[in-house]
């Protein structure tokens, strides 16, 4: 075994004193009368991609389907009707300061609806309606991956703040018919996505992920 280590050992030196000895290795030729030694072959120089500039991007878009709906409140003595929805609107400022990542605030605004029935209601009129708006505020940050198509650049989105709720369940007098807690203050989105850049400036992106939303898609800026 030791003999075969030593034979492996001495093959892998060989190698490297043979590729050492080559790359200095200068060709002899006969030039008017003479020999001098020519230079050994340059490689091939590729040009260069131009150098990375920092810029602010902004995505404005619609997602569906507003995840918000998840918390309109459950009733045992009444049940929910068909959900209605608005949004979310989705917009973000990134500051864009290397080739791979950027940093900035994401915001959304959204409603949801939903009427409610007692179960002894024999009529389609509801016995009052949940509405929820919601707007949030997160930090959000990108992180590009790299591909040889300039023109597609797929991300994933991680964002994370606050939510700020304004709910009512009234009935149609317009008297409180339920009083529920607020539902959780913490606002998060977390995307796989991509952008395709239709020139230096404008773009459209489409993501999917959860959080305040499945689908996104929308407008990119960059500047």
């Amino acid at each position: 075994m030791k003999k075969h280590f030593y034979l492996f050992a001495l093959i892998i030196a060989s190698g490297l004193i043979s590729i050492q000895a080559n790359a200095q290795y200068r060709t002899r030729v006969y030039v008017n009368g003479g020999y001098r030694s020519r230079p050994p072959m340059m490689k091939k120089q590729f040009p260069r991609q131009s150098s990375f500039q920092p810029s602010l991007e902004i995505k404005m878009g619609y997602g569906l389907p507003n995840l918000d709906k998840n918390n309109l409140a459950i009733f045992g003595d009444a049940y929910q009707g068909s959900i209605s929805q608005q949004g979310p609107f989705t917009g973000s400022l990134d500051y864009r300061f290397s080739p791979m990542m950027s940093i900035g605030v994401m915001g959304t605004y959204g409603k949801v609806s939903a009427p409610y029935y007692d179960y002894s209601n024999g009529t389609n009129v509801p016995d009052f309606t949940g509405r929820i708006e919601n707007w949030s505020l997160m930090l959000n940050m990108m992180s590009y991956m790299p591909t040889m198509d300039r023109k597609v650049e797929p991300y994933l989105r991680t964002a994370i703040g606050i939510n700020n709720y304004t709910q009512s369940y009234l009935d149609a007098g317009g008297n409180k018919a339920a009083i529920v807690s607020d539902p959780s203050q913490l606002a998060y989105q977390i995307s796989l996505g991509a952008n395709f850049h239709l020139s230096k400036q404008a773009g459209i992106f489409l993501e999917a992920g959860y959080g305040k939303y499945i689908f996104s898609g929308g407008l990119s800026l960059k500047f």
